[in-house]
């Protein structure tokens, strides 16, 4: 590579990554615009771990994003299967591309996979979403955004909590380390989904039909995302959900996933009499009618860790179906109540959910250019 540019692999394998990435690859455009050198130089590498007929070329032209350089179509398989195939053919792709980092976003096995990728060929990491812990290593995501912070070089926390649980895990805030030794750095950049929700708000409010599509009137209807296989695949947290959904009084929109579709349908066919009359299952939206539907909402019930996030910055408040999360100052400002999936405790939470207080820890809406500033200045040209 030229003494005077700076080459970066992302590496991404779903559309929430995606929706993160284009903060930093258009805060990556404006630093080319801006300045001769260094230049830098971004490739993006598509592991294919999840599979949107959404993702088209109008997803990368709105999200401003250059397409994939190339989809590696690694999906639909276990977790140890899949991570091993995208370990082994993002080697390859490291090998020939040769760049000076690779970047990865939150906490996917496409996320762990491009880390041990990286690392083990001496490559440097840089992690956004780092130091975020639900405490709960049963989750995938947990062993995943564990090893990859303790892999990586440089660290991009979002939040002051994701900052301390580095520390305690002997990563310690040093911004003065040498990025070329064995050293790691940590970085408060603010949220890099926070940029994305100002960008990409406005946006969709005055481009997407969706309420009109669907004939809803705003926050007279509730909102709903259930994905997680802890909610899922256990049919009596399925079941209660769905409970709870038809006794919150509001309309549910609720997109489904085709996986918790099928699991939906299975439900049924156990019990043929229940019928769904609150609820309305809708295909899956594309992400600038996903933020109208989340901007309009009464409230926001989920158990997608994002989207408990966008609906702070979008002033919605949360029930997330689960025991834990990484976003606890969502619940210490009064904005999200954990639920698991009781059913009285999610119709509670739903009928009495109201604004909270406001959050400083998710920066000014230029995380991604902080991003960026530290990719130069950390590293030796």
């Amino acid at each position: 590579m030229a003494s005077d540019s700076i080459k970066i692999v992302t590496v991404v394998g779903a559309r929430p990554q995606f929706i993160k990435a284009a903060m930093v690859s258009r805060a990556i455009v404006r630093h080319n615009e801006r300045h001769k050198t260094p230049k830098i130089i971004e490739e993006i590498v598509h592991t294919g771990q999840h599979y949107d007929s959404a993702m088209s070329e109008v997803f990368f032209k709105d999200m401003g994003i250059p397409k994939p350089a190339i989809n590696l179509n690694i999906n639909s398989s276990g977790h140890g299967d899949m991570t091993g195939r995208m370990l082994i053919a993002l080697e390859k792709q490291l090998i020939d591309r040769k760049p000076d980092w690779v970047l990865v976003y939150g906490d996917t096995n496409s996320t762990l996979a491009g880390a041990l990728a990286a690392a083990k060929i001496h490559i440097p990491v840089a992690h956004v979403e780092a130091g975020l812990r639900s405490f709960n290593k049963s989750m995938p995501e947990e062993i995943n955004r564990i090893l990859t912070d303790h892999v990586s070089t440089l660290l991009f926390c979002p939040t002051r909590a994701a900052v301390d649980n580095l520390k305690n895990e002997g990563i310690p805030n040093d911004q003065k380390a040498n990025c070329n030794s064995r050293s790691q750095v940590v970085v408060s950049i603010g949220d890099v989904m926070y940029d994305a929700a100002i960008v990409f708000g406005e946006i969709a409010e005055n481009g997407s039909t969706i309420l009109n599509d669907l004939n809803l009137v705003p926050r007279e209807y509730m909102l709903a995302t259930v994905h997680r296989p802890e909610n899922t695949d256990d049919p009596e947290r399925l079941q209660s959900i769905l409970t709870a959904f038809e006794r919150v009084k509001s309309p549910v929109i609720f997109p489904v996933h085709p996986r918790t579709k099928e699991k939906i349908g299975q439900l049924q066919s156990r019990n043929p009499q229940q019928e769904i009359f609150n609820t309305r299952l809708i295909e899956p939206v594309s992400f600038l009618d996903m933020i109208k539907l989340e901007r309009n909402a009464r409230a926001i019930l989920t158990d997608s860790g994002g989207v408990q996030k966008e609906a702070y910055f979008h002033g919605i408040p949360c029930v997330t179906l689960r025991d834990e999360t990484e976003w606890v100052e969502t619940v210490e400002a009064g904005w999200n109540t954990l639920t698991g999936a009781n059913a009285e405790n999610i119709v509670e939470a739903a009928l009495s959910a109201r604004p909270g207080g406001k959050i400083d820890q998710y920066g000014d809406g230029h995380a991604g250019d902080r991003v960026v500033e530290s990719l130069i200045s950390h590293f030796k040209l």
